[in-house]
């Protein structure tokens, strides 16, 4: 029988409870798998965005069904430790924190309206479900867990006899928890008969910028497509503390979402032709660096984009990584025993994974959706005498972004822009 997995971007009604644990078990899972697709999803030219945050907690619901090497071989693709309980711990921490931030600003921007700060607060809303088949056997304990630990609950449907009508209402909670930017995630014929489980993780962020860019300040300027082609794009201007790094090859930009605890964060090659080599460089070790950059006054000129990529199937990046069988490859070798009996002739495994998201960045800040999700800046000593001119960041080629976590690290989406038009 077939398990759909399914990670898509969206919003939810809803948090998840808080647990005790861990977030940076979560985070360091979450970054490195999001580095393993996103190398697998660079070949050619175009804009790419996914949302590790999603997959991983899609992934980790599914993870914790399977058993024997099935199990052996995800907890190792996805970079979970043997402690179980633990990483379970980890993703609900992670999650209450990202709650627990988009609440606190809601009573921040009271304040802020008083001096002219940013009027709406960060919404963040993370949703996990499992629409499963009416009837079928499934496990007490793993349905406890998972509704426990990542707050999915079971949405019971008929596969066998009416799977385009189990797609369609898959596809309407998506558009719902997503405003809308996610439509009909699953094509006909993705949802069949021999469909037994859709588990699907959803996420909708709104963050607004610390210090929002001034929209009079944004004109036409030239962006290098693709790293050679110019065109012109609206290019948006602003000073502002960030945190700063130029390191072997690259510029590191971090701007900070209102309250600290989110950031934008850029990569931005020297050379415009050079992203394929700084996209090697790309790394977990990496990215958990840029959570702690020094602040500094930089100028900044980054370009407006709205990034709507189409469905993507994962399926063959997360064999390649060696979790082969979790799709029962070779046949009868899946084993999600702790999900549902697994009995010689009925027995669940993956047949898809599917993920979808959704980004658009402008002068007030940045929406995004993906089932996904993600510091507080150190100051920097004054020193006396002159102080140096803030560097000037011209983002007008190819470059690398992720919206980042800041006290965990974890990245809640991670891309590259190479035509922002």
């Amino acid at each position: 029988m077939k398990l759909s997995l399914l990670l898509l971007a969206a919003s939810c009604a809803g948090s998840a409870a808080m647990r005790a644990g861990d977030s940076h078990i979560a985070a360091g899972a979450v970054n490195a798998l999001g580095v393993d697709l996103y190398h697998a999803q660079t070949h050619g030219e175009g804009n790419l965005l996914l949302s590790p945050y999603s997959i991983q907690n899609a992934l980790a619901m599914t993870c914790a069904g399977a058993d024997g090497d099935t199990r052996a071989e995800m907890q190792r693709v996805l970079h979970f430790p043997a402690d179980e309980d633990a990483l379970d711990g980890s993703f609900a921490a992670l999650a209450h924190e990202l709650s627990d931030a988009a609440a606190k600003s809601v009573e921040a921007v009271k304040q802020s309206k008083k001096s002219g700060g940013p009027n709406t607060p960060i919404e963040f809303a993370l949703a996990n479900r499992l629409f499963a088949q009416r009837g079928y056997d499934f496990r007490p304990a793993f349905l406890n867990l998972v509704m426990d630990r990542y707050s999915a609950p079971l949405e019971e449907m008929d596969y066998k006899k009416e799977p385009e009508k189990a797609r369609a209402t898959i596809n309407h909670w998506v558009e719902a928890q997503t405003k809308d930017h996610i439509r009909q995630l699953l094509s006909p014929g993705s949802i069949t008969p021999d469909s037994r489980l859709t588990l699907v993780n959803a996420l909708y962020l709104r963050a607004p910028w610390e210090e929002e860019f001034n929209e009079k300040a944004t004109k036409p300027d030239r962006f290098l497509v693709h790293g050679r082609d110019a065109a012109e794009v609206p290019m948006m201007l602003h000073k502002s503390s960030c945190g700063y790094a130029h390191r072997d090859g690259y510029q590191v930009v971090t701007r900070p979402y209102y309250g600290g605890q989110l950031q934008f964060v850029i990569i931005l090659p020297d050379d415009p032709t050079a992203l394929p080599a700084i996209e090697k460089q790309v790394t977990p070790t990496l990215l958990g660096e840029l959570a702690r950059l020094p602040a500094q006054d930089v100028i900044l000129h980054l370009p407006k984009f709205r990034l709507e990529p189409p469905t993507m199937a994962l399926g063959d990046n997360l064999k390649a990584l060696g979790m082969r069988t979790a799709f029962d490859d070779p046949r009868k070798s899946a084993n999600f025993d702790r999900m549902a009996p697994r009995k010689p002739n009925d027995y669940l495994y993956i047949s898809a994974v599917f993920h979808k998201t959704f980004l658009a960045l402008d002068e007030k800040g940045t929406e995004a959706a993906a089932a996904t999700a993600v510091i507080m800046p150190t100051a920097m000593a004054m020193m006396p005498g002159r102080m140096p001119a803030p560097p000037e960041v011209r983002v007008d080629h190819p470059f690398i972004f992720a919206v980042q976590h800041v006290p965990s690290g974890a990245c809640l989406f991670l891309g590259r822009v190479t035509d922002p038009r």
